[in-house]
C-alpha cells in the first residue's frame, strides 16, 4: 500500500477523504476496507433500491459452504432505499440461529454475541435502519473511525457522479474513495475536473484469515462478521492487508 501521497495538501495536512455506498446487510470484506481507509463515509441511502442485489443479503460460511442470510423486504422497482420497508419477523430468529450454528465456536463469537442476540431480538420496519444500526456496531468493534453519514440528511440533489463531487464538496472533502470496479465502470471522472475534489482508486483482494469449518476451505470475501467472529481485534489489520493499491484516477477517466 502506498498510502496517499496525491492527496491534497490544506495546510492541516492531508485532506479529508470521503467513500460513498450504498447501506448493505452485514456487509462483506471489501466494504469494510474502503469504510476503514475513509475519514467519513456516505450512506447512499436515497438512491434506488437494487433487488438480489446485497442491501439485503450477505453470505456466511457454514459446515456445508456459504449460505446467504437474506432480509426479507417489500420493495417497488422504483423505491428508494430509505423508503424499503421489512416485509415480516420471521428472519430475525432465523438469522441469529444461522450465525450461532456457524461460528458459535469462533475465538471472538461470544465477545460480540449479546449485541446480536439484542439486534436480532428487535423488531425492524425499514431495511435503511437495521442496516445502519448494525454497520455502527461492526464499525465500533473492528476500531474504524470514520462517521457514518447518511445522504438523505445533507439535502444534496444531482445524480450520477455529479452527484458524488456534491456530496463531497458538501463535507468538505478533497479526495473522493472509489472502489476500482466501481471506478471503471460507473464514475464519470470528468464530472470531477476542476471541482477541488480527487479521485483515488482502491484496489482490494481478500487476504487469507482464519475461519471456521476447515474442511470446506478458505472462502473469500465473505460478510465481515466471518473476519471479526474469527480474528477480534486484528480484523482491522487484515482488512488493511487486502489493500493492493490506492492511487489517483486521471480525470480522463482511466486510471493512472
Amino acid at each position: 500500500m502506498r498510502g496517499l501521497p496525491f492527496v491534497t495538501d490544506t495546510g492541516g495536512g492531508r485532506g479529508l477523504i470521503v467513500a460513498i455506498h450504498q447501506p448493505h446487510y452485514l456487509p462483506w470484506l471489501r466494504y469494510m476496507a474502503k469504510l476503514a481507509l475513509a475519514d467519513t463515509f456516505v450512506l447512499l441511502d436515497d438512491v434506488q433500491y437494487t433487488k438480489n442485489g446485497w442491501q439485503n443479503r450477505n453470505r456466511i460460511k457454514t459446515a456445508n459452504g456459504w449460505s446467504y442470510l437474506t432480509v426479507p423486504v417489500h420493495a417497488h422497482v422504483t423505491d428508494r432505499i430509505v423508503d424499503v420497508r421489512v416485509a415480516d419477523d420471521r428472519w430475525r430468529p432465523q438469522h441469529w440461529k444461522s450465525l450461532q450454528a456457524a461460528y458459535g465456536r469462533a475465538p471472538y463469537f461470544q465477545e460480540h454475541s449479546a449485541f446480536f442476540e439484542g439486534f436480532y431480538a428487535s423488531p425492524w420496519e425499514r431495511l435503511v435502519d437495521l442496516n445502519v444500526a448494525s454497520l455502527e456496531y461492526l464499525r465500533s468493534a473492528l476500531g474504524l473511525r470514520a462517521p457514518l453519514v447518511r445522504a438523505s440528511s445533507l439535502g444534496v440533489s444531482g445524480e450520477g457522479s455529479e452527484r458524488l463531487v456534491r456530496l463531497c464538496k458538501e463535507l468538505g472533502a478533497t479526495v473522493y474513495l472509489s472502489g476500482a470496479y466501481a471506478a471503471t465502470n460507473h464514475l464519470d471522472a470528468v464530472a470531477f475536473r476542476g471541482s477541488g475534489v480527487e479521485l483515488a482508486v482502491v484496489e482490494w483482494a481478500c487476504p487469507t484469515y482464519r475461519q471456521c469449518h476447515p474442511k470446506v476451505g478458505f472462502l473469500p470475501d465473505l460478510s465481515v462478521v466471518d473476519l471479526l467472529f474469527n480474528e477480534g481485534e486484528a480484523a482491522r489489520q487484515v482488512l488493511l492487508r487486502g489493500v493492493r493499491t490506492l492511487d489517483p484516477i486521471s480525470v480522463g477517466g482511466g486510471i493512472t
